[in-house]
């Protein structure tokens, strides 16, 4: 992680730039790939008041850049209060990469348990074989698919096996007529 620290309006001392630094140093505690935090301190004067900025910019590998900025009349307390709401933000982000692993059976509990006795059960069992009738099979002349189309109205088409054996389709037209393959 590459770590700069920048003083504007007003001088760095080695304190500030060590007690900063060590801020940082605790972000790498998240596991996170960290490219690079940079800190800009600058002093700020209004209306006859001092004031500090901390400025926290953090880049993320996989996100994009984190930027805290965190004004008080101490530097010491600014630091301390941006460097809180990094490692918020960062915690939030840890939390969410940890929270979207995939669950095995396992931990689903007694229902997956279930389903998997169920699957074994059908594994070990041979399957039956159950003969049916099918409707589709039967002949149809050209007049009997007509009268099933125009029977539903929400049917669009009909597939079935004319009297030679051929499979064909009838289907709606856009002008009420009808259709074949």
């Amino acid at each position: 992680m590459n770590k700069s620290i920048t003083g504007r309006h007003f001088e760095l001392t080695d304190a500030i730039k060590n007690y900063a630094d060590n801020a940082m140093e605790e972000l790498k505690k998240y596991n996170l790939d960290l490219i690079s935090a940079s800190t800009v301190i600058s002093a700020n004067e209004k209306n006859g008041k001092k004031g500090f900025s901390v400025e926290f910019i953090v880049n993320l590998k996989d996100k994009n850049t984190i930027v805290i900025t965190q004004v008080d009349k101490d530097v010491y307390a600014a630091i301390d209060l941006a460097i809180e709401r990094v490692k918020k933000s960062l915690r939030r982000h840890a939390d969410k990469i940890k929270g979207h692993r995939i669950m095995s059976f396992k931990d689903l509990g007694s229902e997956a348990e279930a389903v998997l006795e169920q699957l074994d059960y059908e594994e070990q069992t041979e399957p039956e074989i159950i003969p049916m009738e099918l409707e589709l099979h039967k002949p149809l002349d050209f007049d009997e698919a007509i009268e099933a189309l125009k029977a539903e109205k929400k049917r669009q088409f009909i597939v079935f096996n004319d009297e030679e054996g051929l499979m064909r389709v009838m289907y709606k037209r856009a002008d009420g007529k009808f259709g074949l393959y």
